[in-house]
C-alpha cells in the first residue's frame, strides 16, 4: 500500500477532500433549520449522518486502491445480476418517498440501489468488453448483449420512476459504447436496433401509458419552462425559489448561514438544490469556482483514461467520467431550469450517503488505474532497456 499511496493523483485526491468538507459544511448550514422544524430532529442530524457514509465510503475506497483492476471480473457478472434483482424487488419491497419507489428501508437508512448500480454498470462493461476484445471475439450478439442488460437497468429504474437515474444510465452506456474501438458496420447495426427500440418504446408509451404521463414526475418533466410562473405549483416551485436564492446571494452572499430560502422555501435545500443555497450564502463567485472545481476534477479523470494502455481500464475511466459529468449537468441545468428537473444529486454537495459513498468509491478507482498506468510505463521502460 506504501508503494500505492505514493503514486497516487494528488490534485484529484486534493479535490476530493476539499469538496468532502465543503460539502460537510453546506449540508449543515442547509439542513439546520429543516431537521428542527420539518424532521423534528437536532439541527446537525444530517451533518452527523454525511459524516458518517464519507468516514464509510474514505475506508471502502483505501480497500478499492488495493485490488487490481484485472481481479474484477471475478465479481462484475454476479454484482450486475444481484443489482438487477435488488432494482426488480424494489417494487415488492421497496420504499415510496418523493412519488418514487426507489428506496429500501434498512433502519436506520435508507438504502438507494440505483447509485452503485451506475458503478456496478460500469465494471461490468469495462470487464466484459475487455474480455471479447482480448479473444478477439468481436461479434454483433456480443457487443449487444451487455446493453441489453444496461436496457433492462434502464426500465426498472425508470418504472420506480426515477427518470434522473435512468438518463444517466442512458449516459453511461452510450458514451462507453462511442469510445469502443470497433468496426463501424457493428456500430451502424446498434444504431438501427437503439433507435427503433426508442421508437417502440414512444409507441408503447403513447398506445398504454396514460396513467405514467398524467404522474406528477413526468408533468414536472413535461413542464419545465418559466417555472415562476408556476410559483404555486409543484412544477415551477423549487425552481423558482432556486432562483430567489441565487439572486439573493449576488456577487457575495448573505454570509454563511444567513440563507433565507432555506427557512423551507426550498424543500430540498440540503440535497438537490444545495448549489442555490452555496450562491445565496457564499456568491456568485464562490458559486463558479465551485463548478471550475468540479470541472477541473472531470479533466484529471480524462487524464487518466487517455493514459491507460489496456481497454478494461479506459472503459472504467470514461464510463466514471461520463457518470461524473451527467450528475453535475443535470443537477446545474436542471435547478437553472434549463432542463427537466429530476432530482440528480451534486457529487460531494448534496446529502446523500449511498450517493456519496458511490462517488469517492469511483474515484479510488480513477487512483487505481492512475496507479496501473505507472506501473505500465514503468514495466516498458525497463523492457526497452
Amino acid at each position: 500500500m506504501k508503494k500505492i499511496f505514493s503514486n497516487l493523483n494528488y490534485p484529484l485526491l486534493l479535490l476530493m477532500i476539499i469538496y468532502s468538507v465543503f460539502g460537510l459544511l453546506m449540508i449543515f448550514s442547509a439542513s439546520s433549520v429543516a431537521a428542527v422544524l420539518r424532521y423534528k430532529v437536532p439541527t446537525n442530524y444530517f451533518f452527523i449522518r454525511q459524516f458518517i457514509w464519507l468516514i464509510l465510503g474514505y475506508i471502502a475506497g483505501i480497500i478499492v486502491l488495493s485490488i487490481p483492476t484485472n481481479t474484477y471480473r471475478f465479481v462484475s457478472k454476479m454484482a450486475v445480476y444481484g443489482i438487477l434483482f435488488l432494482l426488480g424487488f424494489i417494487f415488492v419491497g421497496g420504499l415510496v418517498a418523493g412519488g418514487s419507489q426507489s428506496w429500501y428501508d434498512m433502519g436506520k437508512f435508507n438504502f438507494q440501489p440505483i447509485e452503485p448500480a451506475k458503478i456496478i454498470l460500469i465494471v461490468y462493461l469495462a470487464v466484459y468488453y475487455n474480455r471479447i476484445a482480448s479473444k478477439k471475439k468481436i461479434t454483433l450478439f456480443n457487443l449487444i448483449y451487455p446493453i441489453i442488460i444496461a436496457a433492462i437497468m434502464f426500465i426498472l429504474v425508470a418504472m420506480q420512476p426515477d427518470f434522473g437515474g435512468a438518463f444517466i444510465i442512458f449516459v453511461i452506456t452510450a458514451l462507453i459504447f462511442f469510445s469502443l474501438p470497433i468496426a463501424k458496420k457493428h456500430k451502424r447495426t446498434i444504431y438501427k436496433i437503439g433507435a427503433l427500440g426508442a421508437i417502440l418504446l414512444v409507441l408503447t408509451v403513447t398506445v398504454f401509458g396514460k396513467n405514467i404521463l398524467q404522474s406528477y414526475q413526468v408533468s414536472r418533466i413535461l413542464n419545465f419552462t418559466n417555472p415562476c410562473q408556476r410559483y404555486s405549483d409543484d412544477t415551477g416551485y423549487q425552481v423558482c425559489n432556486g432562483y430567489i436564492a441565487i439572486h439573493n446571494g449576488g456577487l457575495t452572499g448573505v454570509g454563511l448561514g444567513n440563507s433565507q430560502q432555506k427557512y423551507l422555501y426550498l424543500p430540498e435545500a440540503h440535497t438537490d438544490f444545495i448549489f442555490p443555497i452555496i450562491v445565496e450564502e457564499l456568491g456568485l463567485i464562490i458559486g463558479i469556482i465551485v463548478v471550475i472545481g468540479y470541472f477541473i476534477m472531470l479533466f484529471l479523470v480524462l487524464s487518466v483514461a487517455k493514459e491507460t494502455d489496456n481497454l478494461r481500464n479506459s472503459i472504467l475511466a470514461y464510463g466514471i467520467f461520463a457518470y461524473l459529468l451527467a450528475h453535475i449537468l443535470i443537477n446545474l441545468l436542471g435547478i437553472l431550469g434549463l432542463i427537466p428537473l429530476t432530482g440528480v444529486p451534486l457529487p460531494f454537495l448534496s446529502y446523500g450517503g449511498s450517493y456519496n459513498l458511490c462517488v469517492i468509491v469511483s474515484l479510488f478507482i480513477i487512483q487505481r488505474v492512475h496507479f496501473e498506468n505507472r506501473e505500465s510505463k514503468i514495466r516498458k521502460k525497463i523492457e526497452n532497456l
